[in-house]
């Protein structure tokens, strides 16, 4: 289905690079991660984002997104409070925590400057009344429904602005070539678009993972003797 060119260019601007969410200084616990040798080449960096993105945050982003859309499209305040409380409590370490919460945050007050939208003021509302920080992927999931922009294209292109992002942080750390990012961003592809599809009208019920070493890393770097990145 054809994307209108208002909904297209929104999402384009959202989920660039440029766009003032500060990503670029989280790395989800890859730098501890290649410090460890766990990563250290295009095949283990695909590999380690694959399992991010099929069995940790990934998934459980997509079905939070997907769930905070529905309930802002239907008016549905205590689904849209059950997101906020599991988006604020299902991370794996502090800094995941902060990593989701401080890009959250950032994103509305970014959208907000910019389009200026009553429901998305109820939505930090909201979030301040219930004492939970705003998740990145409950952020987006309400912008996007406000937005009247359809689920399955906002949970794609959250998914492959996650996955871009770890990335260009492993171009930084390996370090890796330009060439062999781009070819890791393109063998992600798949992934992106299964995990899209899969995570479609699931509901909080269905959150879990299994990305156990991903989320230990992330613990680990909060000790980590040199860092670039805040997670």
């Amino acid at each position: 289905m054809a994307i209108p060119e208002d909904a297209l260019a929104r999402l384009l601007t959202w989920f660039s690079p440029a766009f003032p969410v500060g990503s670029y200084t989280y790395s989800h616990g890859l730098e501890y991660a290649v410090e460890a040798g766990l990563v250290s080449d295009t095949a283990s960096l695909i590999g380690w984002i694959e399992g991010i993105l099929r069995h940790g945050s990934g998934r459980n982003d997509a079905i939070l997104l997907d769930v905070a859309w529905r309930a802002q499209r239907d008016g549905d305040a205590d689904l849209l409070a059950d997101a906020l409380d599991w988006g604020d409590a299902f991370r794996g370490s502090s800094e995941l925590a902060l990593e989701s919460a401080a890009q959250g945050r950032a994103f509305v007050e970014a959208v907000r400057a910019a389009w200026p939208e009553p429901r998305l003021d109820a939505l930090t509302s909201l979030a301040s009344t219930r004492h939970r920080a705003l998740s990145y992927p409950v952020a987006v999931g309400a912008a996007l429904a406000i937005a009247g922009i359809a689920a399955d294209t906002g949970r794609r292109a959250y998914l492959h602005a996650f996955a871009a992002n770890l990335v260009s942080a492993a171009v930084r750390l390996i370090p890796l070539g330009q060439s062999d990012g781009l070819r890791a961003v393109a063998a992600l592809e798949a992934s992106v678009r299964d995990v899209a599809d899969e995570t479609g009208d699931l509901t909080l019920a269905d959150l879990g993972g299994a990305a156990w070493m991903a989320d230990l890393c992330s613990a680990r770097h909060e000790t980590q003797y040199t860092r670039l990145f805040r997670s």
